[in-house]
């Protein structure tokens, strides 16, 4: 099911941050939109650069997803650290826009590593002379090493998904699209327009505003995890109780049951012992009449 309020996060955290991307993929964008062979229109070209871009993030995405939802699973608390990791990214980005902190500069250079192993076959790729050596070399140009990316990989994370997280990607690459497609149209004037500082400080704040959002976030699931363990503490409590009381139930019906079996058993001995006396009476009474015939039986034969 989709999530459009973290779609739409996603988005806006890629619009109001693509001030970064003038700087990191602007410099291709405009080659593209200059070196054109033939002066043939460069949106094609230009387009498919985006489009390989937007890909090779929705490809991490996913990647990281698939991570958060090992990792939500090892985490008695869920998702709600991934969450909090991914405010405090968005905010260590706000900062870095309005440049009053740099710290992502580190991550930066951690993904320069991979970085290296990259560059190479992007190289091969230039000059470009298609619309599909575009997306490939997009493709590839997503791995550069940025911070605003990173900042999105770690709100990727906290999805718990690998399908939300490549879709949150998704979202956040088609945010950076406009500011990428103006910068290979007009390159020049859109670098010197993002690199105002009033433009920059409102984009970051709006960054912080996602961060702080994000945080708010980690707390309500939190304590929504904690009150629904809480509940499903309560409700095996009960179902514990439940089984005791069935269990004592019964014990008494059996205790019950054994009782009247007891009295059954009495009841049909007590029979017997009533039939037995009635028949031995019978048979006393029958026995009686004989012996008295056969006595005087006996004394006649005697007088005679």
């Amino acid at each position: 099911m989709l999530d459009w309020g973290t779609l739409g996060a996603a988005l806006a955290i890629g619009f109001f941050g693509s001030s970064h991307c003038v700087g990191m993929c602007g410099g291709i964008s405009g080659a593209l939109g200059l070196a054109v062979p033939g002066q043939k229109p460069a949106w094609p070209r230009l387009i498919g650069y985006s489009t390989g871009r937007v890909a090779s993030y929705a490809l991490m995405g996913l990647l990281v997803g698939m991570l958060g939802a090992y990792l939500a699973t090892d985490i008695a608390s869920g998702l709600a650290p991934l969450r909090i990791v991914a405010g405090l990214m968005l905010i260590a980005m706000a900062l870095y826009l309005a440049d009053w902190w740099r710290g992502l500069v580190w991550l930066e250079r951690g993904g320069a590593v991979l970085w290296r192993g990259v560059q190479p076959l992007s190289r091969k790729l230039l000059p470009v002379n298609s619309t599909p050596q575009a997306i490939a070399l997009g493709a590839l140009w997503g791995w550069l090493p940025c911070g605003l990316v990173y900042s999105a990989l770690a709100f990727a994370l906290a999805q718990g998904s690998g399908e939300q997280a490549a879709l949150a990607m998704l979202a956040f690459g088609l945010g950076t699209v406009p500011a990428v497609l103006a910068t290979g149209a007009a390159a020049a004037r859109l670098r010197t327009l993002v690199q105002k500082p009033g433009v920059r400080l409102g984009m970051a704040l709006l960054v912080f505003v996602f961060g702080i959002w994000t945080l708010w976030g980690a707390a309500g699931h939190g304590a929504h995890s904690g009150h629904g363990a809480h509940e499903s503490h309560q409700s095996h409590g009960a179902h514990g109780a439940h089984n005791l009381h069935s269990t004592g139930d019964n014990k008494q019906e059996s205790h019950h049951d054994n009782h009247s079996a007891h009295q059954n058993h009495n009841s049909v001995d007590a029979g017997h012992a009533h039939h037995n006396g009635y028949h031995e009476g019978r048979h006393e009474e029958q026995r009686g009449p004989s012996e008295d015939t056969a006595g005087e039986d006996s004394g006649a034969g005697t007088n005679d």
